[in-house]
């Protein structure tokens, strides 16, 4: 009569572990469901830095050299920087926000 008793109240155990599962699996798919947009939102491609640096020096018809020059440092470090190879210091960053004649708020803003 024991032995019956103790399977019982495992199985009800084993019961209320599996429903648990179950509820938590199904709250995980109805908030992935009403994430929709969230994961829209984010799909949509966003420039790294590097995109970013290279796409206002363009814009300013700017070669690496001339901006490397103008703040600097050298052609190889610019080139680095817009192939996301390594990030430009903050003072770095600063001086080609002021010479793309931008706010730096604007260039770190695009990237992801």
């Amino acid at each position: 009569m024991h032995w019956t008793l103790f399977i019982m109240i495992i199985n009800i155990i084993l019961l209320a572990v599996f429903v648990g599962i179950i509820i938590l699996v199904i709250c995980a798919l109805l908030k992935y469901l009403k994430s929709k947009e969230v994961r829209k939102e984010k799909s949509v491609v966003r420039k790294s830095l590097g995109e970013a640096l290279k796409e206002h020096r363009t814009l300013c018809k700017m070669t690496q050299e001339f901006v490397a020059e103008t703040i600097g440092v050298s052609r190889q470090a610019v080139s680095k920087w817009e192939n996301g190879i390594s990030d430009p210091s903050t003072s770095n960053l600063i001086a080609l926000a002021k010479l793309y004649n931008v706010p730096v708020e604007d260039l770190i803003k695009e990237v992801i």
